[in-house]
């Protein structure tokens, strides 16, 4: 009895010990709501001096962040491929631009300062997010102000892109620029017009059947990657409504075709 009792602690205590929670702006004046930014770390179980590494950014139209299948699950999914996987919990509404993208951008630099800490490889750094936080990540992709939160690699998962009428997903809009926003801001975050020729490679997925974040968010970022030169991979599906995450509904193909993609790039080992 007592042997398996210490088994327990000993798996609750490896649990914790690879999905630590630490906050990111601690010690440093970043606005409100700044204490609540965090990073769920899950580090991977294969043993390397040094991994590949992602940022998550999970969904929730810039009012929420859903933690659970956006973003643990995904950083599990991650770690058992042998990445490291950050999950950021960043500032939504009330809070406006440019907090989420201010945290997103200390989340990558976060990672990078503390790569020997993480034994995490800081040029195989990616960002990952879905719906808008793969806005989030695509701002990451082509805002960057430094090779300290520039991401290596970008993963959008039927991303919102635009903040443009008739093509945003209206809800992300107001909560991230407000109901009235002036057209400069808008312009400056429809990220179709951001792209250039440092934008990370790319991998983007999105599903024709999405009626909450139309699948024109996606084509649109494609061209503009394709008119920059930028290599990416893109794959649209017919089926599959919008918050699939990794495999929901039945729409589990994306994600192989995501290690397939991955492990050409290296980034995960034969």
């Amino acid at each position: 009895m007592k042997s398996y009792i210490l088994l327990a602690v000993f798996c609750i205590l490896n649990l914790d010990l690879k999905s630590e929670t630490v906050k990111i702006w601690q010690g440093l004046e970043a606005g409100k709501g700044a204490e609540n930014v965090s990073l769920t770390i899950h580090l991977p179980t294969t043993k390397s001096i040094t991994t590949p590494a992602v940022v998550i950014c999970p969904g929730g139209g810039y009012g929420t962040c859903v933690m659970s299948y956006e973003g643990n699950e995904v950083g599990e999914w991650f770690s058992k491929r042998g990445f490291a996987a950050f999950v950021l919990k960043y500032r939504v509404s009330p809070h406006r631009h440019p907090l989420p993208k201010n945290d997103v951008q200390q989340a990558i630099k976060y990672v990078r300062k503390n790569c020997k800490k993480f034994k995490v490889n800081p040029e195989k750094l990616g960002v990952m997010g879905f719906s808008a936080g793969g806005h989030l990540a695509a701002t990451a992709g082509t805002q960057f102000t430094s090779l300290l939160d520039r991401p290596n690699f970008m993963i959008l998962a039927y991303p919102v892109i635009s903040m443009r009428k008739g093509i945003t997903h209206v809800g992300s809009r107001i909560n991230l620029l407000g109901s009235n926003p002036n057209k400069k801001i808008v312009d400056a975050m429809s990220l179709e017009t951001q792209v250039g020729s440092k934008t990370p490679t790319t991998f983007i997925f999105h599903t024709n059947e999405d009626s909450v974040v139309p699948a024109e968010n996606a084509l649109a970022f494609v061209s503009s990657l394709r008119k920059n030169r930028v290599p990416c991979e893109f794959h649209l599906f017919q089926k599959g409504n919008h918050g699939v995450g990794l495999g929901r509904q039945g729409n589990k193909k994306w994600s192989l075709l995501l290690e397939d993609w991955l492990r050409r790039l290296s980034y995960i080992e034969n």
